[in-house]
Protein backbone atom coordinates (compact mmCIF):
# COMPACT_ATOMS: atom_id res chain seq x y z
CA UNK A 1 0.00 0.00 0.00
CA UNK A 2 1.48 3.33 -0.97
CA UNK A 3 1.82 6.17 1.81
CA UNK A 4 -0.18 8.62 1.54
CA UNK A 5 1.65 11.87 1.07
CA UNK A 6 2.13 14.59 3.57
CA UNK A 7 0.72 17.89 2.49
CA UNK A 8 2.80 21.21 2.94
CA UNK A 9 1.51 24.78 2.23
CA UNK A 10 3.78 27.59 1.21
CA UNK A 11 3.23 30.95 2.02
CA UNK A 12 5.10 32.99 0.37
CA UNK A 13 2.85 35.94 -1.26
CA UNK A 14 5.71 38.45 -2.70
CA UNK A 15 7.37 39.80 -4.74
CA UNK A 16 8.79 38.34 -7.54
CA UNK A 17 12.13 37.88 -6.58
CA UNK A 18 11.36 36.65 -3.46
CA UNK A 19 9.20 34.33 -4.95
CA UNK A 20 11.80 33.00 -7.05
CA UNK A 21 14.17 32.60 -4.17
CA UNK A 22 11.60 30.08 -2.58
CA UNK A 23 11.23 27.81 -5.94
CA UNK A 24 14.42 25.81 -4.58
CA UNK A 25 12.66 25.40 -1.58
CA UNK A 26 9.53 24.47 -2.49
CA UNK A 27 11.28 21.49 -5.07
CA UNK A 28 13.43 20.01 -2.03
CA UNK A 29 10.14 19.88 -0.27
CA UNK A 30 8.67 18.01 -3.33
CA UNK A 31 11.34 16.28 -4.33
CA UNK A 32 11.46 14.97 -0.60
CA UNK A 33 7.90 13.15 -1.33
CA UNK A 34 5.48 16.34 0.25
CA UNK A 35 2.84 17.17 -1.90
CA UNK A 36 3.22 21.36 -2.18
CA UNK A 37 0.64 23.77 -2.32
CA UNK A 38 1.80 27.42 -2.82
CA UNK A 39 -0.39 30.14 -1.23
CA UNK A 40 0.86 33.93 -4.07
CA UNK A 41 -0.54 36.41 -4.71
CA UNK A 42 -0.37 38.05 -8.56
CA UNK A 43 3.28 39.41 -8.44
CA UNK A 44 4.58 35.54 -7.76
CA UNK A 45 1.23 33.49 -9.85
CA UNK A 46 3.16 33.08 -13.00
CA UNK A 47 6.47 31.47 -11.20
CA UNK A 48 4.11 29.71 -9.40
CA UNK A 49 1.02 28.19 -11.06
CA UNK A 50 2.16 25.27 -13.78
CA UNK A 51 5.36 25.19 -12.17
CA UNK A 52 6.66 21.53 -11.36
CA UNK A 53 7.45 22.03 -8.05
CA UNK A 54 3.96 22.77 -7.43
CA UNK A 55 0.67 20.56 -6.76
CA UNK A 56 -1.48 23.53 -6.19
CA UNK A 57 -1.01 27.24 -6.88
CA UNK A 58 -3.70 29.28 -4.72
CA UNK A 59 -3.71 32.90 -5.96
CA UNK A 60 -4.66 35.76 -3.42
CA UNK A 61 -5.37 38.97 -5.26
CA UNK A 62 -3.72 41.20 -3.22
CA UNK A 63 -3.76 43.86 -5.55
CA UNK A 64 -7.03 43.76 -5.80
CA UNK A 65 -8.09 43.83 -2.71
CA UNK A 66 -5.50 47.15 -2.11
CA UNK A 67 -7.34 49.13 -5.47
CA UNK A 68 -10.74 48.29 -4.38
CA UNK A 69 -10.15 48.61 -0.45
CA UNK A 70 -11.86 47.68 2.65
CA UNK A 71 -15.26 45.60 1.45
CA UNK A 72 -17.52 43.04 1.87
CA UNK A 73 -16.84 41.59 -1.82
CA UNK A 74 -12.95 41.60 -0.29
CA UNK A 75 -14.05 39.80 3.26
CA UNK A 76 -15.59 36.86 1.24
CA UNK A 77 -12.93 36.47 -1.39
CA UNK A 78 -11.07 35.82 1.45
CA UNK A 79 -13.42 33.63 3.68
CA UNK A 80 -13.62 31.68 0.18
CA UNK A 81 -9.57 31.14 0.05
CA UNK A 82 -9.27 30.00 3.77
CA UNK A 83 -12.41 27.62 3.67
CA UNK A 84 -10.26 26.08 0.42
CA UNK A 85 -7.22 25.92 2.71
CA UNK A 86 -8.57 24.11 5.72
CA UNK A 87 -10.47 21.62 3.52
CA UNK A 88 -7.17 20.69 2.15
CA UNK A 89 -5.83 19.34 5.64
CA UNK A 90 -2.37 20.52 5.86
CA UNK A 91 -0.22 18.49 7.73
CA UNK A 92 2.26 21.27 7.33
CA UNK A 93 2.34 24.75 6.39
CA UNK A 94 5.73 27.39 6.21
CA UNK A 95 5.42 31.29 6.54
CA UNK A 96 8.14 32.49 4.45
CA UNK A 97 6.56 35.99 3.82
CA UNK A 98 6.93 36.65 7.32
CA UNK A 99 4.91 39.51 7.79
CA UNK A 100 1.39 40.74 9.13
CA UNK A 101 -0.28 39.57 5.18
CA UNK A 102 0.83 36.34 5.93
CA UNK A 103 -0.69 35.80 9.73
CA UNK A 104 -4.25 36.08 8.76
CA UNK A 105 -3.05 32.74 6.45
CA UNK A 106 -0.99 31.27 8.53
CA UNK A 107 -3.32 31.39 11.97
CA UNK A 108 -6.24 30.07 10.03
CA UNK A 109 -5.13 28.08 7.40
CA UNK A 110 -5.79 24.18 9.49
CA UNK A 111 -2.35 23.19 9.26
CA UNK A 112 -1.87 20.79 12.16
CA UNK A 113 2.32 21.89 12.16
CA UNK A 114 2.53 25.91 11.28
CA UNK A 115 6.33 26.84 11.29
CA UNK A 116 8.14 29.73 10.71
CA UNK A 117 11.77 31.72 11.87
CA UNK A 118 11.64 33.91 15.09
CA UNK A 119 12.70 36.93 12.91
CA UNK A 120 9.09 36.94 11.74
CA UNK A 121 8.20 40.66 11.49
CA UNK A 122 5.13 42.49 12.48
CA UNK A 123 3.08 39.87 14.79
CA UNK A 124 3.64 37.24 12.19
CA UNK A 125 5.07 34.92 15.02
CA UNK A 126 1.30 34.68 16.22
CA UNK A 127 0.95 32.30 13.31
CA UNK A 128 3.11 29.62 14.24
CA UNK A 129 2.79 26.75 16.51
CA UNK A 130 6.84 26.30 15.65
CA UNK A 131 9.20 28.56 16.01
CA UNK A 132 12.55 28.00 14.33
CA UNK A 133 16.05 29.95 14.44
CA UNK A 134 16.40 32.76 12.47
CA UNK A 135 16.80 31.69 8.74
CA UNK A 136 19.18 34.70 8.06
CA UNK A 137 21.58 33.81 10.71
CA UNK A 138 24.78 35.68 9.17
CA UNK A 139 24.26 39.04 7.45
CA UNK A 140 26.17 37.57 4.40
CA UNK A 141 24.21 34.50 4.21
CA UNK A 142 22.96 33.76 0.49
CA UNK A 143 18.93 33.94 0.90
CA UNK A 144 18.02 31.16 -1.13
CA UNK A 145 20.23 28.98 1.44
CA UNK A 146 18.03 30.88 4.04
CA UNK A 147 14.58 29.95 2.77
CA UNK A 148 15.88 26.41 2.38
CA UNK A 149 16.89 26.75 6.68
CA UNK A 150 12.84 25.58 6.58
CA UNK A 151 13.70 21.96 4.57
CA UNK A 152 16.74 21.77 6.74
CA UNK A 153 14.46 21.90 9.83
CA UNK A 154 12.18 18.87 8.49
CA UNK A 155 15.20 16.52 7.68
CA UNK A 156 15.93 17.75 4.54
CA UNK A 157 19.71 18.97 3.46
CA UNK A 158 20.27 20.51 0.00
CA UNK A 159 23.83 21.97 -0.62
CA UNK A 160 23.95 25.11 -2.55
CA UNK A 161 25.39 22.96 -5.52
CA UNK A 162 22.54 21.02 -5.45
CA UNK A 163 19.50 23.54 -5.56
CA UNK A 164 17.03 23.33 -7.93
CA UNK A 165 15.68 26.16 -9.79
CA UNK A 166 12.14 25.44 -11.55
CA UNK A 167 9.71 27.73 -14.10
CA UNK A 168 6.65 26.69 -16.01
CA UNK A 169 7.12 25.67 -19.25
CA UNK A 170 6.69 28.10 -21.90
CA UNK A 171 3.62 27.72 -24.81
CA UNK A 172 4.32 27.26 -28.38
CA UNK A 173 2.50 30.61 -28.47
CA UNK A 174 4.94 32.40 -26.16
CA UNK A 175 8.07 30.71 -27.57
CA UNK A 176 6.64 31.89 -31.14
CA UNK A 177 6.00 35.63 -30.13
CA UNK A 178 9.79 35.79 -28.98
CA UNK A 179 11.33 34.17 -31.61
CA UNK A 180 9.22 37.31 -33.45
CA UNK A 181 10.38 39.44 -31.07
CA UNK A 182 13.85 38.87 -31.96
CA UNK A 183 13.78 38.40 -35.50
CA UNK A 184 16.17 41.20 -36.19
CA UNK A 185 18.96 40.03 -34.07
CA UNK A 186 22.47 39.65 -35.86
CA UNK A 187 23.41 35.84 -35.27
CA UNK A 188 26.82 35.91 -35.75
CA UNK A 189 26.88 37.95 -32.71
CA UNK A 190 26.63 36.85 -28.98
CA UNK A 191 22.92 39.09 -27.00
CA UNK A 192 23.31 40.92 -24.25
CA UNK A 193 19.99 41.24 -22.49
CA UNK A 194 19.83 44.54 -20.32
CA UNK A 195 16.91 45.10 -17.70
CA UNK A 196 17.89 48.57 -16.38
CA UNK A 197 15.31 49.19 -13.97
CA UNK A 198 13.48 48.20 -11.18
CA UNK A 199 10.87 49.46 -8.32
CA UNK A 200 12.94 51.28 -6.21
CA UNK A 201 15.07 54.52 -7.56
CA UNK A 202 17.72 53.85 -4.95
CA UNK A 203 18.92 50.56 -6.69
CA UNK A 204 19.09 52.04 -10.05
CA UNK A 205 22.52 52.18 -11.48
CA UNK A 206 23.36 56.05 -12.88
CA UNK A 207 21.71 56.05 -16.01
CA UNK A 208 24.83 58.08 -17.81
CA UNK A 209 26.71 55.02 -16.66
CA UNK A 210 24.49 52.52 -18.29
CA UNK A 211 24.35 55.33 -21.47
CA UNK A 212 28.31 54.97 -21.84
CA UNK A 213 28.24 50.97 -20.78
CA UNK A 214 25.96 50.61 -24.00
CA UNK A 215 28.44 53.16 -26.14
CA UNK A 216 31.03 51.10 -25.67
CA UNK A 217 29.14 47.31 -26.25
CA UNK A 218 26.48 48.79 -29.35
CA UNK A 219 29.60 47.61 -31.92
CA UNK A 220 30.15 44.47 -30.43
CA UNK A 221 26.98 42.78 -29.50
CA UNK A 222 23.13 42.59 -29.97
CA UNK A 223 21.97 44.72 -27.50
CA UNK A 224 17.89 43.85 -25.92
CA UNK A 225 16.15 46.12 -23.54
CA UNK A 226 13.65 44.65 -21.10
CA UNK A 227 11.16 46.62 -18.55
CA UNK A 228 7.66 47.41 -18.03
CA UNK A 229 5.87 50.58 -20.13
CA UNK A 230 6.91 53.00 -17.53
CA UNK A 231 10.85 52.11 -18.43
CA UNK A 232 10.71 53.31 -22.20
CA UNK A 233 12.14 56.78 -20.98
CA UNK A 234 14.99 55.94 -19.22
CA UNK A 235 15.95 53.10 -22.24
CA UNK A 236 15.59 55.55 -24.66
CA UNK A 237 17.76 57.60 -23.09
CA UNK A 238 20.43 55.19 -22.54
CA UNK A 239 20.05 53.11 -25.35
CA UNK A 240 20.07 56.05 -28.01
CA UNK A 241 17.87 54.58 -30.29
CA UNK A 242 20.87 51.43 -30.55
CA UNK A 243 19.33 48.04 -29.79
CA UNK A 244 15.98 46.33 -29.51
CA UNK A 245 13.32 47.43 -27.13
CA UNK A 246 11.22 44.89 -25.33
CA UNK A 247 9.79 47.34 -22.67
CA UNK A 248 6.07 46.59 -21.77
CA UNK A 249 6.11 43.50 -24.48
CA UNK A 250 6.27 40.39 -22.92
CA UNK A 251 4.59 38.78 -19.86
CA UNK A 252 6.95 36.95 -17.03
CA UNK A 253 7.07 33.81 -18.96
CA UNK A 254 7.57 35.50 -22.21
CA UNK A 255 10.55 37.54 -20.46
CA UNK A 256 11.93 34.24 -18.95
CA UNK A 257 12.13 33.10 -22.84
CA UNK A 258 14.15 35.95 -24.08
CA UNK A 259 16.68 35.82 -21.32
CA UNK A 260 16.92 31.88 -21.67
CA UNK A 261 17.69 32.97 -25.45
CA UNK A 262 20.60 35.35 -24.02
CA UNK A 263 24.12 34.78 -23.44
CA UNK A 264 24.37 37.44 -20.56
CA UNK A 265 21.58 39.51 -18.81
CA UNK A 266 22.69 42.64 -16.80
CA UNK A 267 20.61 44.29 -14.14
CA UNK A 268 20.21 46.00 -11.16
CA UNK A 269 19.16 43.80 -7.85
CA UNK A 270 16.18 43.39 -9.26
CA UNK A 271 13.30 40.40 -10.23
CA UNK A 272 14.46 40.64 -13.86
CA UNK A 273 18.28 39.85 -12.31
CA UNK A 274 16.51 36.89 -10.02
CA UNK A 275 13.91 35.46 -13.19
CA UNK A 276 16.74 35.36 -15.56
CA UNK A 277 19.22 33.53 -12.92
CA UNK A 278 16.14 31.02 -12.50
CA UNK A 279 15.98 30.47 -16.59
CA UNK A 280 19.69 28.49 -15.92
CA UNK A 281 20.56 29.66 -18.79
CA UNK A 282 22.67 33.02 -19.33
CA UNK A 283 25.17 34.53 -17.34
CA UNK A 284 24.14 37.06 -15.37
CA UNK A 285 25.44 40.43 -13.98
CA UNK A 286 23.68 41.66 -10.91
CA UNK A 287 24.59 45.25 -9.58
CA UNK A 288 24.07 46.45 -6.50
CA UNK A 289 23.75 49.89 -4.92
CA UNK A 290 21.86 49.83 -1.70
CA UNK A 291 21.07 46.07 -0.90
CA UNK A 292 23.51 43.38 -0.06
CA UNK A 293 24.78 41.46 -2.99
CA UNK A 294 25.87 38.90 -0.38
CA UNK A 295 22.52 37.89 0.28
CA UNK A 296 20.56 39.26 -2.90
CA UNK A 297 23.00 38.22 -5.54
CA UNK A 298 22.33 35.02 -7.91
CA UNK A 299 23.62 31.96 -6.28
CA UNK A 300 26.29 29.37 -8.20
CA UNK A 301 29.53 29.69 -9.89
CA UNK A 302 31.43 32.46 -10.26
CA UNK A 303 32.17 32.23 -13.80
CA UNK A 304 28.25 32.49 -15.09
CA UNK A 305 26.91 34.38 -12.03
CA UNK A 306 28.49 38.22 -10.99
CA UNK A 307 27.11 40.55 -8.36
CA UNK A 308 28.98 44.08 -8.69
CA UNK A 309 28.95 47.05 -6.19
CA UNK A 310 28.78 47.38 -2.83
CA UNK A 311 32.03 50.38 -2.24
CA UNK A 312 32.15 49.95 1.46
CA UNK A 313 30.42 52.97 2.02
CA UNK A 314 29.53 53.08 5.88
CA UNK A 315 25.45 53.74 4.86
CA UNK A 316 25.71 50.20 2.91
CA UNK A 317 23.22 47.95 2.80
CA UNK A 318 20.80 50.28 3.36
CA UNK A 319 18.02 48.93 2.27
CA UNK A 320 15.73 52.40 1.68
CA UNK A 321 14.27 52.96 -1.09
CA UNK A 322 15.45 56.82 -1.01
CA UNK A 323 18.82 57.74 -0.12
CA UNK A 324 18.38 59.53 3.38
CA UNK A 325 21.49 61.66 2.35
CA UNK A 326 20.06 62.61 -0.96
CA UNK A 327 23.23 61.90 -2.91
CA UNK A 328 22.44 58.50 -4.16
CA UNK A 329 26.24 57.95 -3.89
CA UNK A 330 26.15 54.17 -4.31
CA UNK A 331 23.98 54.33 -7.74
CA UNK A 332 27.45 56.03 -9.13
CA UNK A 333 29.00 52.51 -8.40
CA UNK A 334 30.72 50.13 -9.78
CA UNK A 335 32.29 51.97 -12.59
CA UNK A 336 31.66 51.82 -16.51
CA UNK A 337 35.37 49.73 -16.69
CA UNK A 338 34.78 47.95 -13.81
CA UNK A 339 31.52 46.50 -15.57
CA UNK A 340 32.51 46.33 -19.41
CA UNK A 341 35.49 44.34 -17.84
CA UNK A 342 33.82 41.77 -16.53
CA UNK A 343 31.22 41.48 -19.64
CA UNK A 344 34.80 40.60 -21.81
CA UNK A 345 35.97 37.99 -19.02
CA UNK A 346 32.21 36.77 -19.20
CA UNK A 347 31.95 36.66 -22.79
Amino acid sequence: MTEKKKKVLLIKLSSLGDVIFNVPLANALKDAGYEVTWLVSEKGIDIVKNNPCVDNAILVPMKVWKKRGPSLESFKEYLTILKQLRKEKFDIAIDSQMMLKSLYWMLFCGAKRRIISKEGRELSLLGGNEWIDNISYKPDSPIVMNYLRYANYLGIEVKPEDIKVTLPQRTEEQIEKVNELLSQTDKSKKTIVISPATTWGNKHWDKDNWKNLIDKLSYKYNLVYTGGPDNNELIEYISNGCGINLAGKTNILELAEVFSRADLVLSPDSGSAHLAWATRNPKVIAIFTCTPKEVLGPLGAKDKYVSLGGVGLSCQPCFKRKCKFKTNECTYSPSVENVLEVIEQML
